[in-house]
């Protein structure tokens, strides 16, 4: 049968998912004991680990941003965004923390609320830790671990043409031993973790359903018949979404999604104790910035009541995101083509965490008031059953049935976004990012996705599993890192690029024929005058230089194009990208003042016409109307010169490799 997976990466990963899944499906309560006791030693001996990771990786991001390298376009200089700002950030939302959202919203803050280490505090104050550590837990810190794995592989796939692969990322320090076991490794890695990832979570998603189904008595009860079919249902409906594409199935339903989002949260905020909520979440956005850089760098080393609290929440959290963060980055990367490194990192970061901040002060804040005014502690008295807290907290609302089913409309939305993108990005990584592959592929991940989920969350092997995704954390941290480090290596060496002067033997006008050049510039910029200089003065001066490279063994190529009308001059590399100089007609709109303005007779229209030159490696052209024939060769000798010098450098080598030679014609 026809495919496009690596066996490299496919055969290793699927034995030990298989494997881990079936260890974990007929040993769940020794398998999960295991995890448990490496998982619990890691937290508490390499905590500070975590802490430093997660530090370093939000200062770096934060000063990328606002540093000169913000500039820089995840893809060609020229490319722009495939997929509209709301589309963008709606599949940002999905692919994210979806399912989490509507799972965490209300347990999160009612289990910091009612948890027994703050029980000496009082009400007040844990009513404010609440919100602090949940918007610590979901805001910046969390993006920025999916924003960094992100922007490696959106970096190094677009603007270095390499494929989207995790493997990618660490170019720049391993070179070509990418494409051999060091890289096999990586992306086994990230297979692997992924769908641990996405099967856990899904397994929390099937649940939640199942309990809401239940309450709503569309269901008689928890039972595993009835998860069955609802992941049946829900796999099937992700499958034909991902076999459907990110263009459509994807963004269709996240736009979708988010919408039916925004309507719950704003049900929520009306109807609940509205004036309660903003006030609330006004001084939580002061609370949680007033405290930012102690909860970033605290590890609770002095307060021994707090630490197993500290464990089970802030390191199990960034763990948890880690462990999920080659999946989101490898999706985040694949919407983000044609971002600037700047609007990425700031949309990544600030508009997740916002959302994540309204919506959780929204639930959460209303929940505590809830709990407090009407449920008597009835809210708290759940916080140890969070699949049924939300749908018990929406009982205190009007209208309680429809916002009950409409959260369950959310959560299977989210469920199908989080499981075909899931498979979308599995899919990516066992084929090496193939651009096109046979449907069935996309069918296999989704159906093992389903049964190997079944099979753990019938056996109770959904700890054991979760235990195992937050391990392969720790060697993924130290992951990110190197990530960064190749970013750093990369950008100094991208910037340098497009900075770089011409070469200080290149020689500028002369005043031979400066009659001709006032005329010129002055001239309005006819259209044919712009296509008969191209067929003049530019044929003839590429003819001439194709014919003197080929006298010094260079072979050159010439290549005409009729709309826009234009001809370069490309010269093939084997070892780096070609060398492409050409020019083509180009027009701009002329101001009114000038038209109308007698001391430019010429200027009749609103639109001039000019040869404008460009570059293979699209750096940004210029008008060449004014160069006679022989400056325009020594024009093209300028580019070759300074194309040659780079080459020439050993540490350009990563960036001028020849993954992707195209003609800009």
């Amino acid at each position: 049968m026809k495919h496009t997976l690596s066996k490299g990466v496919t055969i290793p990963s699927l034995l030990f998912i298989i494997g881990v899944c079936v260890v974990a499906a007929l040993f769940p309560s020794l398998t999960e004991d295991l995890l448990d006791t490496v998982k619990n030693s890691i937290f508490v001996n390499l905590n500070w680990v975590y802490v430093w990771v997660v530090t370093l990786v939000v200062i770096f991001l934060l000063c990328l941003m606002f540093s000169r390298y913000g500039n820089i376009r995840l893809g060609r200089n020229d490319s722009r965004p495939e997929y509209s700002f709301f589309s963008w950030v709606s599949m940002l939302f999905a692919a994210g923390m979806g399912i989490g959202l509507m799972y965490f919203s209300v347990a999160e803050p009612i289990q910091h609320y009612s948890n027994e280490v703050f029980q000496g505090a009082g009400e007040i104050s844990r009513a404010k830790n609440a919100q602090l550590y949940t918007f610590f837990h979901w805001g910046i810190h969390a993006w920025a671990i999916y924003g960094i794995v992100g922007l490696s592989l959106a970096y190094f796939s677009y603007r270095y043409r390499l494929p989207l692969s995790l493997r990618s990322c660490l170019y720049p320090l391993l070179k070509e031993k990418i494409n051999g076991r060091w890289g096999n490794v990586i992306d086994v890695f990230a297979l692997c973790s992924t769908f641990f990832g996405i099967t856990t979570t899904l397994g929390f998603g099937v649940v939640q359903i199942n309990s809401g189904l239940s309450i709503l008595h569309i269901v008689p009860g928890n039972s595993f018949v009835y998860q069955i079919i609802i992941v049946a249902v829900l796999v099937s409906i992700s499958i034909f979404s991902a076999v459907s594409g990110v263009d459509k199935g994807v963004r269709i339903l996240s736009n979708i999604n988010i919408i039916a989002a925004l309507v719950l949260l704003f049900f929520i905020l009306f109807a609940g104790p509205t004036v309660f909520i903003i006030g609330s979440f006004t001084e939580g956005i002061g609370n949680y910035f007033s405290n930012f850089f102690n909860l970033t760098f605290s590890t609770h080393v002095y307060e021994e009541k707090t630490l197993p609290w500290f464990y089970n929440w802030t390191i199990l959290y960034w763990a948890w995101w880690i462990s999920w963060s080659p999946y989101v980055g490898l999706f985040i990367a694949k919407i983000s083509r044609g971002r600037t490194i700047r609007e990425f990192i700031a949309a990544v970061l600030v508009l997740p965490t916002v959302f994540n901040f309204i919506w959780m002060s929204v639930f959460g804040n209303s929940a505590i008031w809830m709990d407090k005014n009407r449920a008597g502690g009835a809210l708290s008295a759940l916080s140890s059953d969070p699949d049924v807290l939300m749908f018990r907290f929406l009982d205190y609302f009007p209208f309680s049935g429809f916002a009950s089913v409409l959260v369950i409309l959310i959560i299977i939305i989210f469920f199908v976004t989080s499981a075909d993108s899931g498979i979308f990005v599995m899919n990516g990584i066992a084929t090496r990012n193939a651009k096109v592959s046979p449907k069935w592929q996309s069918v296999g991940w989704g159906i093992l996705l389903a049964v190997l989920a079944l099979m753990v969350l019938n056996a109770g092997g959904l700890g054991a599993l979760q235990s195992m995704t937050l391990i392969t954390a720790l060697p993924f941290s130290i992951i990110m890192l190197f990530f960064m480090v190749s970013l750093v290596k990369a950008l100094t060496i991208d910037l340098e690029y497009y900075e770089r002067e011409f070469s200080v033997s290149t020689v500028p006008w002369s005043g031979e024929f400066w009659k001709d050049r006032l005329k010129g510039i002055v001239s309005s910029g006819d259209k044919s005058a712009a296509e008969d200089f191209i067929n003049s003065h530019v044929r003839e001066a590429f003819e001439e230089l194709k014919e003197e490279f080929k006298a010094n063994n260079i072979q050159a190529e010439l290549h005409v194009s009729s709309n826009p009308v234009g001809m370069e001059i490309e010269i093939h590399y084997d070892k780096v990208n070609n060398f492409i100089y050409g020019v083509r007609v180009q027009s701009r709109a002329v101001s009114d003042y000038v038209v109308t303005e007698e001391n430019f007779p010429d200027y009749k229209s609103a639109d001039s016409f000019y040869p404008e030159s460009y570059f293979g490696d699209a750096r940004e052209g210029y008008d060449v109307r004014l160069f006679t024939k022989n400056e325009l060769i020594s024009d093209v000798l300028k580019h070759f010169d300074r194309f040659v010098e780079i080459i020439s450098e050993h540490r350009n080598a990563m960036f001028i490799s020849n993954n992707a030679n195209q003609r800009m014609l």
